[in-house]
């Protein structure tokens, strides 16, 4: 009798992503870079261009039908995303270019609001430029100190220094919930408890856990939390900040211009009501009305399995990886159950630099990213200079490690090949 096995995730949403099937160098493409930006299924891509052939038009103004149609889908889009992070109320969602704005919203619309010298913010050192930068940004502008969370002896996030950390001076506490390096999931639900009973706010990264995993604001308790569409199968150009009502009630307008007025006057101007108070000028409507497709996307198939998937899809990286001699992963290792970590590795490999690496694994067909992944500072505390870094989606498969194993395997051949001959 034959046994037909059953397919997995990723290769029966595989033909809902046509980038992937194409060639590069003569290889069938291998995709591990979604943690730099994830590709977009044929539903996202027709949202948007439906937008554009059907009713492009300004939104919010207008009163023709057009403009209309196109107000309905970028405000349903909206909805769909407040429901995705069960916000407690639409008006939490503020749309944004990206999380570095989001984060750049809260930083000069709060920070320098609400920030003096000799208050304190918390960051750790494994956070993206996005959410270090504007930081030290502001405690340039204010006086504020920075600390900084470090890692415990297995990669992650040392929880009980943070608590050390925490005092009635710290004023916000800004952390990734899952590193892009090391592929940590750090305890954002606690890091709130802890920053709350101390007065302080939270602002959470987000863009590495919303496209993988359920994300519950209301559950983890943070004040702020940013993330970016084209992280999670949206185009570029749209992500969003999710921020506690109140809060974003009491912040002033962060840019001044078109749409985020009520009326304006010679001397002086009134502001929109929320969210539109932090949305100055033209929109990017055919991206956030394709965030919207893109949110329908993943709902339909569903965050909780695409989470056990990619827990599969992780233990069987990182357990290829671990049988290649010279490699070194950074992070924690996966628990028994083979969770712990993100679908993503980063590493070295002795005496090879990861842009070679990088180059010779896309002549092979197999796209991963080298350098410091905009976090530099966690690079240096490590004391490298850069990783290669393989990240994973739901639409890979074993298939595509397994490629990406044996093109690896090549490359490591052929350098010690070429350096062995050099010592000759």
């Amino acid at each position: 009798m034959t046994i037909i096995k059953e397919k997995t995730l990723g290769e029966k949403i595989r033909t809902d992503f046509p980038i992937l099937n194409q060639e590069i160098n003569g290889k069938p493409l291998v995709y591990l870079d979604s943690a730099a930006t994830s590709q977009k299924p044929l539903a996202v891509i027709n949202a948007w261009q439906e937008y554009y052939l059907r009713y492009n038009s300004n939104v919010h103004r207008g009163i023709h039908t057009l403009s209309s149609k196109a107000t309905d889908a970028y405000e349903e889009a909206r909805d769909k995303v407040a429901a995705f992070v069960n916000a407690a109320s639409r008006n939490e969602i503020v749309y944004t270019r990206n999380a570095s704005e989001a984060v750049n919203l809260v930083a000069y619309s709060w920070g320098l609001n609400n920030l003096k010298s000799g208050d304190e913010i918390i960051i750790s050192v494994m956070e993206h430029h996005s959410n270090f930068v504007p930081w030290q940004m502001i405690a340039q502008k204010t006086g504020v100190v920075l600390k900084f969370v470090e890692l415990t002896e297995t990669g992650e996030f040392d929880f009980e220094q943070y608590q050390s950390l925490v005092s009635d001076r710290t004023k916000l506490v800004a952390v990734a919930h899952v590193s892009n390096v090391l592929g940590c999931i750090n305890p954002v639900k606690e890091i709130c408890t802890i920053a709350h009973q101390n007065e302080a706010k939270v602002l959470v990264d987000a863009c590495q856990s919303v496209p993988h995993t359920i994300v519950d604001v209301q559950a983890i308790d943070c004040d702020w939390l940013v993330a970016s569409g084209h992280k999670m199968c949206a185009p570029t150009g749209i992500g969003f900040l999710y921020g506690k009502l109140d809060l974003l009630e009491a912040m002033p307008p962060f840019l001044g211009g078109g749409e985020m007025i009520a009326e304006v006057f010679f001397d002086h101007s009134t502001y929109a009501e929320l969210p539109h108070k932090f949305e100055a000028g033209t929109p990017a409507i055919g991206e956030a009305i394709a965030l919207g497709a893109a949110v329908d996307y993943l709902t339909n198939i569903g965050m909780e399995k695409i989470h056990n998937y990619e827990v599969e899809l992780a233990a069987y990286l990182f357990e290829r990886l671990c049988q290649i001699p010279g490699v070194t992963i950074y992070g924690p290792k996966p628990n028994i159950n083979g969770e712990g970590r993100a679908a993503l590795a980063s590493f070295t490999i002795e005496n090879l630099h990861p842009n070679d690496l990088s180059t010779m694994l896309d002549e092979a067909g197999v796209a991963i990213r080298s350098g410091h992944h905009c976090a530099q500072p966690l690079h240096k505390y490590l004391k490298i200079s850069s990783t290669a870094r393989a990240s994973l989606y739901f639409y890979n498969t074993c298939d595509d490690i397994d490629a990406f194993i044996v093109a690896l395997k090549d490359t490591i051949e052929f350098f010690s090949n070429i350096l062995g001959r050099g010592k000759n």
